[in-house]
């Protein structure tokens, strides 16, 4: 038997899904595939229209321990410099 849930849950789940970071995307993604049994890799990647790597990566990534602390999404010291510090 192919997993699968219904019509509506499914609408729910692409809801959710659109709204979340790019890493949270993989994650869920991954949560929902390993929940089913044969096939979930493919048919959660159909659902959410991103590639089977991207489950199998969220995968990978459910396993290791967060290295960065605390509510951020990026390594802190990225992006434009103010201008008070590159004109000193």
């Amino acid at each position: 038997m192919l997993p699968g849930y219904s019509k509506e849950l499914e609408q729910q789940m692409q809801e959710l899904y659109r709204r979340l970071s790019a890493k949270n995307k993989r994650q869920y993604a991954a949560i929902e595939a390993l929940k089913l049994s044969y096939g979930g890799i493919s048919y959660i990647a159909k659902l959410f229209g991103c590639s089977r790597d991207t489950v199998r990566a969220g995968i990978k990534e459910l396993g290791q321990e967060d290295e960065r602390p605390g509510p951020r999404n990026r390594k802190a010291g990225g992006g434009r410099k103010s201008a008070l510090t590159r004109h000193e």
